[in-house]
């Protein structure tokens, strides 16, 4: 329900084709109290340092031979999501099940996941997404998600294949299945072919290219600190640090950060889309051959070479918060005036006719039931001494066939001539958001703006989410 304008193709995946990343490590030298490096569970989830919360955690404390708990955890089952893309969108070639041979708690304190071959050739391994889908940082405020974790012990030839991760999807991709990369997605861990390195990678925008150069994603690798990422344990990190302006992500291996993007790499409308939903549910999974392996090792995976039965375990998944309460610091345009590059809410109007507002599933809340000669205004949106070169709104459309109707954009008053607009039918649905471009006419310093909506029908056609200005 993100960023996929309607000229664009949208993806057919969750992670499409991924990540032909270089494999060098350049390593930032940044460094925090370094993690434990064992081959052992710990005893419990590590309590959270001073300032920090711990929001959630699951320890795989239960018996040897059991599944993870239901309460935390929804076992993917399959080659897909019900409707979703074949091979979950990565041309990986396993089948998820949910069978205690493929996953399950040891006794010891570890998840496994373990890829199986059968004597007909056939993989299966396990995938699995945490009930929860509002991980986010709280206002102003900092989240981390960490896991303890050991990568299938394989390397070389029998490793080619091997594709373990660690990882968070936007909670809109729940159910809708087609709108990634806009939901945003972060890779924690992700590992390829038994190879001594770790990716720490983010998914946004849209695909192909855009801010985050799709299908590849934002990326960056190294090694892992001390033993070997597949031969011990190592504790896998990444935070969402919205106390800072711009606000930035980083990726930490055993408490040293490899990876970082700020908010401004990404840009608006995308780094909203991203970020302005509900939050983000968590995955663990090893996945068989795909894109990413495949690109790696230059020839499709797994091999004849490929050894089945090696697990990745898992010692502890935790979220952790700090700070909060107050809103990041920002520069606001002077006298209350809102900024018409940034990403303008449908719902902050300053006046409407006909418009209703509703629960958004992108998150927040969304202005619909949108027909002929309905409007709303926005009061002191300031377009400064640059033009806009077009403008783009969210929208969403459940309108019958034959129904269709245009977004306008007018200023300082509902009957002036439009200066730019866009046609609109049937999306998919009444919460199927498309982000929608519009060319727009030269207009520089302060206005009250106007969406306005017509129609030859005398039925809804639209909702909307969001709009801003792109010069």
């Amino acid at each position: 329900m993100n960023p996929v304008p309607a000229a664009s193709a949208a993806p057919s995946a969750v992670r499409p084709s991924r990540r032909r990343l270089a494999l060098t490590a350049a390593v930032l030298a940044t460094t925090t109290a370094l993690a434990a490096v064992s081959l052992t569970a710990q005893a419990a989830v590590p309590p959270p340092p001073s300032g920090w919360s711990l929001v959630w955690s699951d320890d795989f404390t239960g018996a040897a031979g059991t599944l993870p708990s239901s309460a935390n955890w929804i076992i993917d089952t399959g080659t897909s999501y019900p409707g979703g893309p074949a091979n979950w969108g990565t041309g990986e070639i396993q089948t998820y099940t949910s069978s205690t041979a493929n996953l399950s708690q040891d006794g010891a304190g570890n998840l496994r996941i373990t890829p199986l071959k059968d004597g007909a050739g056939r993989w299966t391994s396990a995938r699995i997404e945490t009930v929860r889908t509002d991980f986010k940082p709280p206002a102003g405020g900092v989240l981390a998600l960490e896991g303890r974790i050991q990568m299938p012990n394989v390397a070389g030839a029998q490793a080619e294949g091997y594709w373990p991760a660690f990882w968070a999807l936007g909670s809109p991709y729940r159910g809708n299945y087609q709108n990634w990369p806009g939901i945003g997605e972060f890779d924690v861990m992700e590992n390829v072919n038994g190879i001594n390195s770790v990716w720490g990678v983010l998914h946004c925008g849209v695909a192909p290219g855009g801010p985050c150069n799709e299908f590849n994603g934002i990326g960056n690798s190294r090694a892992c600190p001390g033993s070997t990422c597949q031969s011990a344990f190592h504790t896998y990190r990444f935070e969402w640090d919205a106390s800072v302006s711009p606000q930035q992500l980083r990726w930490y291996v055993d408490g040293q950060l490899f990876h970082t993007v700020s908010q401004t790499q990404v840009g608006e409308p995308y780094w909203g889309q991203m970020t302005n939903h509900g939050g983000y549910f968590l995955l663990l999974n090893v996945a068989m051959g795909g894109g990413f392996p495949n690109g790696v090792a230059g020839y499709s995976t797994p091999t004849s070479a490929t050894v089945s039965g090696r697990p990745m375990l898992v010692d502890y998944v935790a979220v952790y918060s700090r700070g909060g309460g107050n809103p990041p610091p920002t520069t606001p345009p002077p006298g209350g005036a809102v900024d018409a590059y940034s990403t303008i809410q449908a719902e902050a109007f300053s006046a409407q006719h006909g418009v209703q507002v509703e629960a958004c599933a992108e998150g927040g809340q969304n202005i619909g039931w949108l027909s002929n000669g309905d409007w709303v205004r926005y009061d002191n949106v300031d377009f400064g001494a640059t033009p806009p070169r077009d403008f783009v709104a969210r929208v969403a459309s459940g309108a019958p066939a034959g129904v269709s109707g245009l977004v306008e954009v007018r200023v300082d008053s509902p009957t002036s001539a439009p200066i730019g607009s866009f046609a609109i039918a049937n999306t998919g649905g009444w919460q199927s958001w498309r982000s929608v471009p519009g060319n727009v006419g030269a207009v520089t310093g302060r206005h009250t703006v106007y969406l306005t909506f017509s129609s030859g029908q005398g039925t809804d056609f639209v909702n909307v989410n969001w709009f801003t200005f792109r010069r």
